[in-house]
């Protein structure tokens, strides 16, 4: 049995939150995390996982219902129009309303995601079934990020966005700290084959360090909205003690994609390792007890 039905149909959806992502860190790094006294950043992020469940993060992952809160937030100049949606069910869509290019995506978890260039080419049936798959799916099981556990699947249309230059846009992810930016996280091939990502300061200064994915060939220039990009993700990032902020650069334009409250699900090694030890350190966790 698959992780992912062990999940939605097995008794994993059972284990306690706690016990489940103690047995995913020790997978991922070989010992327990520190839950009394988190030192390093993914330590942090389970921890945050654990007992920072304010309501709003859970409208903040929907990729529906964020669109609203950033508008409030910045203006809708910067979020990607609405073109469909929500459906409950891919039956519902009606395609006739929907222009020859449009992205159909879920709202209430990760990797749900169909980008049709073409309409008249555009394979309903696969899409049926791939749509059918992960509306069944509560991603909050996977890894137990909290804020997706009450999100309400459904089906989106967007705008389709290209920059006329690459077949997928570059993605620039802003790691925030209480409220701060300091590292851009700059991708390329986003969840492709031959993904590769860079880490960047605020100056756009290299970083030496990866995480999951190789470093690029060849790294990114930096993006002529740069400036832009970190003014609104330090608004957006107000007041949480960590959050991604993550934007496109689309035209000229500084375009909004989704809020990310556990990088890489905090599941995720530094090379060298002591940068763990410093995003760590600007983590700065919430006045309450540890439980």
């Amino acid at each position: 049995m698959s992780l992912r039905k062990f999940l939605v149909f097995g008794v994993g959806r059972f284990v306690p939150d706690r016990s489940w992502i103690q047995i995913k860190f020790v997978q991922w790094f070989g010992h327990f995390a520190n839950l009394k006294n988190p030192q390093t950043f993914n330590e942090k992020l389970q921890w945050i996982k654990l007992y920072d469940r304010r309501p709003e993060y859970t409208m903040m992952v929907d990729k529906y219902e964020v669109k609203k809160y950033v508008a409030e937030q910045i203006g809708d100049e910067y979020v990607i129009p609405l073109l469909g949606g929500p459906w409950e069910n891919f039956e519902e869509i009606n395609f006739d309303k929907l222009p020859q290019q449009f992205v159909l995506k879920t709202t209430h978890d990760c990797g749900g995601v169909l980008i049709c260039k073409e309409k008249s080419q555009f394979d309903k049936e696969s899409a049926k079934k791939f749509f059918n798959q992960h509306l069944k799916y509560n991603y909050y099981l996977t890894c137990r990020e909290w804020p997706y556990k009450n999100v309400r699947p459904q089906i989106i249309a967007e705008k389709y966005m290209t920059d006329g230059n690459n077949a997928f846009l570059p993605v620039y992810k802003i790691f925030c700290f209480g409220g701060r930016p300091k590292i851009i996280q700059a991708i390329q091939d986003d969840k492709q084959p031959n993904e590769s990502i860079d880490y960047f300061d605020t100056q756009w200064n290299l970083l030496k360090f990866r995480q999951n994915f190789p470093n690029s060939a060849k790294s990114l220039l930096k993006p002529a909205k740069l400036d832009e990009m970190l003014k609104i993700s330090e608004v957006l990032s107000a007041g949480r003690c960590f959050i991604r902020v993550d934007l496109y650069n689309i035209n000229d334009k500084v375009m909004f994609s989704e809020f990310t409250f556990f990088s890489d699900s905090g599941f995720a090694k530094f090379y060298p390792p002591e940068w763990d030890n410093i995003l760590g350190s600007w983590v700065r966790l919430p006045k309450e007890e540890y439980k």
